[in-house]
């Protein structure tokens, strides 16, 4: 959508508010961005972390990157531009969710600094948790289930993030966890009070 077009949408009135929906969840609307290397330990913390706040009664859902890209993002490949408009995407459907009232678990590489940021502006600092996963590239390798890493480093993969496309280290990510050092429970166990 070009800028012209943008110009000429109007928002709609809309009477139902986010506070009203988080009244009736009696819960506040969050996102909580996972970020780190292909192997991290992205999505099993973000499914130990949703089981743990439905546990608790809470409303969520976890946006995984791999799902996104097979539905929502499919037309996108994966240049620094692609996935910079994958973020973008995944980022505007998360506010949404929140707006809804929901605890949005998204898990994604995420690998440039202004993705997370726009991720970060659209939920408003309060209501957004950035979590990095800083787990060595070694460990990473070593859960390498695909061998994207292998390919990556063969040159079979192009913009393979922290090979053939940089990963951006997160400067103010709420949380820094490093899981070779310590188990999904106590990964998870950090996390919860910040929500």
């Amino acid at each position: 959508m070009n800028e012209q077009t943008i110009k000429h949408l109007t928002p709609p009135i809309l009477t139902v508010d986010r506070t009203q929906r988080e009244s009736l969840l009696s819960q506040t609307g969050k996102i909580i961005w996972f970020t780190g290397l292909s192997g991290a330990g992205k999505s099993t913390l973000a499914n130990a972390l949703e089981i743990q706040l439905h546990e608790q009664g809470k409303q969520t859902f976890l946006l995984d990157g791999d799902v996104v890209r097979q539905g929502l993002n499919q037309d996108l490949g994966f240049s620094d531009q692609d996935r910079t408009e994958n973020i973008r995407r995944i980022a505007h459907v998360a506010k949404l969710m929140m707006d809804a009232g929901l605890i949005v678990i998204c898990a994604f590489i995420s690998p440039f600094k202004i993705e997370r940021r726009l991720a970060r502006e659209l939920a408003g600092d309060s209501r957004f948790i950035e979590v990095y996963l800083n787990t060595p590239m070694s460990v990473c390798e070593e859960r390498d289930v695909k061998g994207l890493y292998q390919k990556a480093r063969s040159g079979n993969l192009s913009n393979f993030s922290g090979i053939g496309s940089e990963y951006e280290l997160p400067e103010h990510a709420e949380l820094t966890i490093d899981p070779s050092q310590e188990s999904v429970d106590q990964a998870t166990e950090k996390i919860l009070p910040l929500i």
